[in-house]
């Protein structure tokens, strides 16, 4: 994923009210948005190096968004919606071997009226040919490949951990993977971690035990978790075609 133009670097500051992040540039402090709903534990410090772009649009509140900050010499991005983008551009150019089986995805299907999955993959045949869009009737008559993404920044020696704050939402999406299993589809969830110094993924059981316990079910169920780290610069973010070792 290339960005538009190359990210600008400043200092980071602070981060309040989640969404709110002070960044020193040119002599001056900036406000940018903090694009992040987690609580980024071990990825922010005072007076580290970040990038982050103009916004380019004048409805925006903020006229900046954070994209990254530089930690031991490690850039870590910081902006959750890039994962499922950084996974769809992975699936489109064939960059994920277990993924180029299928031919035809779309991205925000919905299953049902209260859930929606980031992403399924399928097998493009007369019931499901190519330009057919997903929608809930499929269910009964196509197999599919259903992946819901979760970005990750929360490391510890190499070893990437999630979620880095209790994630009720996380929980029932691994739910909602081990009913589409029981239903015949296979299923996946896939951390894509933005930072490139992590050989291994982990659930983070210290900070939410009961995702641990769900991940674990949802393995014995024949749920796939999959990891891969990024390669990340001031002009682009990558996922890696290799994925990460598991410790689940």
């Amino acid at each position: 994923m290339k960005f538009n133009e190359p990210l600008l670097e400043g200092v980071f500051k602070r981060r309040y009210q989640r969404f709110f992040a002070e960044i020193e540039y040119n002599g001056a402090v900036i406000t940018a948005h903090l694009p992040n709903t987690g609580s980024l534990k071990g990825c922010l410090k005072e007076n580290i190096p970040c990038l982050f772009l103009p916004a380019n649009d004048p409805q925006r509140k903020l006229p900046y968004t954070l994209q990254m900050v530089r930690l031991c010499d490690v850039w870590i991005g910081v902006n959750t919606s890039l994962a499922n983008a950084l996974a769809w551009e992975a699936f489109q150019e064939g960059r994920i071997p277990p993924w180029r089986k299928f031919d035809s995805g779309q991205k925000e299907v919905k299953i049902h009226s209260q859930s929606r999955i980031d992403m399924a993959f399928w097998k493009s045949n007369s019931k499901m040919p190519r330009t057919t869009k997903f929608n809930t009737s499929h269910l009964q008559h196509q197999k599919f490949h259903f992946v819901e993404i979760k970005n990750v920044t929360f490391a510890e020696n190499g070893l990437a951990m999630f979620p880095d704050a209790v994630t009720v939402r996380g929980q029932k999406h691994l739910n909602d993977l081990m009913d589409l299993k029981t239903q015949g589809h296979s299923a996946e969830v896939c951390f894509v971690v933005q930072r490139s110094d992590c050989r291994m993924f982990a659930p983070a059981d210290t900070i939410d035990p009961e995702y641990g316990k769900l991940l674990r079910k949802a393995v014995k169920s024949g749920v796939k978790v999959s990891a891969y780290s990024c390669e990340l610069n001031s002009q682009s973010i990558e996922m890696k075609e290799s994925p990460l070792g598991l410790d689940i």
